[in-house]
């Protein structure tokens, strides 16, 4: 008697994958939860966008791909996936987490997709270091001037620390409101429509 490889069970929730046991596994809804600028500039093959802060809209399309086989969850380090994950446990809906994102996935020499034409924004680490970067040059010119101004730097210089303590990011998430951050709404109505396919 032979014995048979079982094929792959829905993903249990909180489950985390490397960028290998996902590549291998091969048959999985892939959810990039980055802003659709970082979508844009590089993700897993046939990945759909749903920004983190949008995942409440598409909730029942999410749980119908779930229910048809594992959920794979991305975004740029791991960090916001796991979030989307625990979300998405609390909610019944079954995924894993891809350990180390699409930064750990090009690591490994595996294929990303980029979204052709058009200008896409910047990734998002990208621009919370320019505002960072900025707020704590202005402190610092000002400064020169009006003593307080200085409270600028020092108060972003903190927000980096506890940033990097806690694995959240609080310039992110308000980068990730702007107008270009956002996904224009027929984008998400295809894009839950395809999940709901």
């Amino acid at each position: 008697m032979t014995p048979t490889t079982p094929s792959p069970a829905p993903t249990p929730p909180g489950t985390a994958l490397t960028a290998d046991e996902a590549h291998a596994l091969g048959e999985l809804t892939v959810v990039d939860v980055r802003t659709p600028g970082e979508y844009a500039s590089g993700h897993l093959p046939g990945a759909h966008n749903i920004p983190l802060g949008r995942l409440d809209e598409a909730l029942p399309a999410l749980r119908t791909a779930a229910g048809r086989g594992a959920l794979l969850v991305v975004c740029a380090s791991g960090a916001r996936s796991a979030q989307a994950v625990e979300r998405l446990a609390a909610q019944g809906v079954p995924a894993a987490t891809l350990t180390g994102g699409t930064t750990a996935w090009s690591g490994l020499g595996h294929e990303l997709d980029r979204t052709t034409g058009g200008r896409t924004p910047w990734p998002m680490e990208r621009q919370v270091r320019l505002a960072a970067g900025s707020l704590v040059l202005s402190g610092l010119l000002l400064g020169r001037r009006r003593a307080r101004a200085r409270w600028i730097s020092a108060g972003v210089a903190g927000g980096l620390v506890f940033s990097a303590l806690t694995g959240t990011c609080g310039m992110a998430k308000v980068l990730a409101r702007l107008p270009h951050n956002q996904p224009r709404a027929t984008d998400l109505e295809a894009t839950i429509a395809a999940l709901n396919g």
